[in-house]
């Protein structure tokens, strides 16, 4: 990965398109003035200085308190109007007195109402769709990383730790947690922002607080946008399509960061629009319910304790993955998803996957393709009946139909790209050596002609259920696949 240097002012905008609409450039902060080339013209960028924009969103903070005490019955859109108005006569007032220009208002404004109603001084890295990762070590110190590999550092979201602290629980609030927040007491957050983005943070463990978040670029993609991205070739989109269709149980499993999520939201358009399943996760990464595709989805979120514990012991009013999979059975489901099998979780998803009926879908962390089964038989252990491997082998052949390992090539600590893609499918054939799965591989890499990406390698055992669902099986004699070339690698196999 390429790191940037801090420049004077790395993360200046352009001027702002419309009032009230984020632009997808760079983000305003507070610097230096600077210039940037758009469509080969210089166009000034635009400074804020976030100590007046403190003050203004202090003032209309007031002034909505009194707004709410007298019309207690407000919507929230007039509400927002309302303070929308006092924010651009606050502007304008300051504006006058120091001879500001248009864009400078309006970078003004546009950031005195992120502050009071989005993510404040982050919100810009949030809307700009190329950044991936934002990294926080504490309030001075962040760092975006952009899809292709890019890091840079840019300006500080807090002026303190304190407030720092205070955007995060602020940013809880706004995600509909209002259980969760973060202090010495309670120091780590985990939770869903309401673009979708992943919070992970960490407070009073270490010389200052800590957050990622983890941006999903790609949150709407179907199969066929992930052959257009060279995640999947033609062939192996036909054939995960018909593997989902003919209600085969599919984990898919890979690296941090490979792309399982965004491959698991494609193949969940593969279901029929009225088909009725669960997804179940400890924050709401796969968006089911509210794509506009999926008409029958329950969605159900795990819970955080409230810091208390209850006579067992247990978190008060905390909720796990393995307390929503037993009622979601009891819910008429046709399928059953789960986001990410982490945890004891795993008994309760293998037993469903066993005793209900086909088409569940999960996803799990595993550094290779030869490991997964004995990841799954560590969660097995982690079970609070110390369930054995030979159970979790055992379940798992049983259970599991098809494995599909997404892997991650990244090359730009030499000048290269990341790389995502789809590498092995596994299909699971029953018991085999040492009471392990045993597997069939369909689809593997073709390092011989030094191919990382999968390629098909032979027909499946349940090659007849794929063509009644309309799986040409010719397909899987394209022994090279419909990759046009290798994967342009800087150094592999074919180098």
């Amino acid at each position: 990965m390429h790191a940037r240097p801090l420049h004077p002012d790395p993360s200046v905008a352009p001027p702002p398109q419309e009032w009230g609409h984020p632009t997808n450039g760079a983000p305003a902060v507070a610097g230096a003035a600077s210039s940037t080339q758009v469509l080969g013209t210089t166009v000034p960028q635009i400074t804020v200085d976030y100590r007046v924009a403190r003050d203004i969103a202090s003032q209309v903070a007031k002034q909505r308190e009194e707004l709410i005490k007298t019309k207690p019955d407000m919507d929230r859109a007039s509400e927002e109007q309302r303070c929308l108005n006092w924010i651009a006569e606050a502007v304008a007032l300051w504006s006058d007195a120091q001879a500001m220009t248009p864009q400078e208002d309006e970078a003004l404004r546009r950031a005195v109402y992120d502050l009071l109603f989005r993510a404040g001084r982050l919100q810009p890295y949030l809307d700009d769709d190329r950044v991936e990762d934002i990294i926080i070590q504490g309030p001075g110190e962040v760092w975006l990383d952009y899809g292709d590999g890019e890091r840079r550092r840019v300006g500080p979201i807090a002026d303190t730790e304190d407030e720092l602290l205070e955007l995060l629980r602020e940013l809880a609030r706004g995600s509909g947690h209002s259980e969760r927040t973060i202090s010495t007491a309670n120091p780590t957050l985990a939770l869903s922002l309401q673009d979708g983005s992943r919070l992970q943070a960490i407070t009073g463990l270490g010389p200052m607080t800590y957050a990622v978040i983890r941006r999903h670029r790609v949150s709407h993609a179907n199969l066929d946008d992930l052959v257009r991205l060279g995640t999947i070739d033609p062939i192996l989109r036909e054939f995960l399509g018909a593997a989902v269709r003919a209600e085969k149980n599919i984990m898919i499993a890979g690296k941090q960061k490979a792309g399982k999520t965004t491959l698991l939201r494609a193949m969940l358009k593969e279901f029929d629009p009225q088909c009725r399943f669960a997804t179940i996760q400890t924050e709401d990464e796969l968006f089911a319910h509210h794509n506009g595709y999926h008409q029958q989805v329950v969605s159900l979120i795990g819970r955080e304790s409230n810091g208390e514990k209850d006579v067992t012991g247990r978190g008060a009013g905390e909720v796990t993955l393995l307390d929503l999979m037993h009622p979601a059975l009891r819910m008429s489901l046709e399928r059953i998803v789960v986001g990410e099998v982490r945890g004891p979780e795993v008994v309760a998803m293998m037993q469903a996957l066993t005793n209900g009926s086909g088409g569940n879908l999960c996803t799990i962390h595993a550094r290779r393709p030869d490991i997964i089964f004995d990841r799954i038989a560590e969660l097995y252990a982690l079970a609070q009946e110390n369930l054995s491997e030979q159970l979790a082998y055992r379940q798992t052949a049983n259970g599991l139909d098809f494995v599909v390992y997404v892997d991650m090539t990244d090359e730009t600590q030499i000048g290269g790209r990341r790389h995502r893609y789809v590498s092995h499918v596994l299909e699971l054939t029953g018991i085999g050596e040492n009471g392990r799965p045993a597997t069939n591989e369909v689809f593997s890499p073709g390092a011989e002609w030094g191919e990382l990406r999968a390629v098909p390698r032979m027909d499946p055992g349940c090659i007849d259920d794929l063509r009644r669902v309309g799986f040409d099986s010719s397909l899987l004699q394209e022994s090279y696949g419909a990759w046009a070339a290798p994967l342009p690698l800087k150094v592999g196999a074919g180098r």
